[in-house]
């Protein structure tokens, strides 16, 4: 097992079957990572990627203490496919890591995305204003709802569940103004500063889904679509140091997303993702009336 740079694992991840030989293993991890740098290389020209999610893996793997991250790009195509279009080894918090991934995206032929969803924390933000500085950003409200709950104390936990439901799930900009605004009377009465504060970061950026169609809210409000996959990943990579080598690490992540990807639902009104594309202008979901398309446009540029 030494020589391939694996340590045992379910063999669920390899394939059914008994335990496989340190021979079998050596042969999966040359041919993986050949598949992988070939499709690392491979064009992207004429892909109409609608919206990308960005995420990643915490894997245990080299001499270092500190774990590694995967990083990964999902992308929404316009004709409805969810599909994994980037996957490298990186840092997380680091914005060069993401402009090296987003540089090979653009150079192999990627045009820009409409919306790209990510954590607030994450360093692909300095990279996307590089890289692609007409994409749209959408913070996930998962991240944040998190970020305000931590700073509530466990009897008045349900309530700001509540009190932050009712934003992220407003039907228009201006209830989720108003949710907003209620949260944080709610938080200052309680004497929770901190967490009302944090409503209004990135609030412009928290709400950019409300210029898209409304049967998309779902997947646009947050980094689920490929949070999720990722998931599944976490439960077979988190086993003890499983991993000696990062390479060895960011191939098997990688043949386990192309597999998955093959299973992955499509999105919800593709007649749309394809409107979006073309340039169609939404305000609140719907359809923009005429006259408010060019100001919702002046608005964008001025931001």
């Amino acid at each position: 097992m030494g020589t391939c740079g694996l340590r045992p694992g379910p063999a669920g991840a390899f394939g059914r079957g008994g335990p496989l030989s340190p021979a079998t293993i050596q042969r999966l991890k040359a041919g993986w990572q050949g598949e992988y740098a070939a499709w690392q290389q491979r064009r992207l020209d004429g892909l109409e990627v609608v919206s990308v999610w960005a995420g990643g893996i915490y894997i245990q793997a080299g001499l270092d203490q500190d774990k590694s991250c995967v990083l990964v790009l999902g992308g929404a195509l316009s004709d409805g496919r969810n599909v994994v279009l980037g996957l490298e080894s990186g840092h997380r918090e680091r914005k060069e890591s993401w402009a090296r991934r987003l540089r090979s995206l653009r150079d192999r032929g990627l045009a820009c995305p409409k919306l790209v969803v990510g954590d607030g924390a994450l360093g692909l933000w300095g990279a996307l204003r590089e890289v692609y500085p007409s994409a749209t950003e959408q913070r996930c409200w998962n991240h944040r709802m998190v970020n305000v709950l931590d700073r509530l104390q466990q009897k008045d936990q349900e309530t700001g569940k509540r009190l932050l439901r009712q934003r992220v799930y407003a039907d228009s900009r201006q209830d989720a103004e108003k949710a907003k605004r209620t949260c944080q009377g709610w938080c200052q009465t309680q004497s929770y500063g901190q967490a009302a504060a944090l409503l209004d970061e990135d609030w412009e950026r928290r709400v950019a889904f409300y210029a898209f169609p409304k049967a998309h809210w779902g997947h646009l409000r947050t980094t689920n679509p490929v949070e999720s996959p990722l998931a599944a990943l976490r439960l077979r990579t988190e086993a003890a140091q499983r991993f000696q080598k990062v390479e060895n690490a960011t191939a098997v992540v990688w043949k386990l997303l192309w597999v998955a990807e093959q299973r992955f639902r499509r999105l919800n009104a593709p007649g749309l993702l394809t409107a979006v594309w073309q340039g169609a202008v939404f305000v609140d979901g719907l359809p923009a009336p005429i006259g408010k398309e060019t100001a919702q446009e002046g608005a964008k540029t001025a931001a």
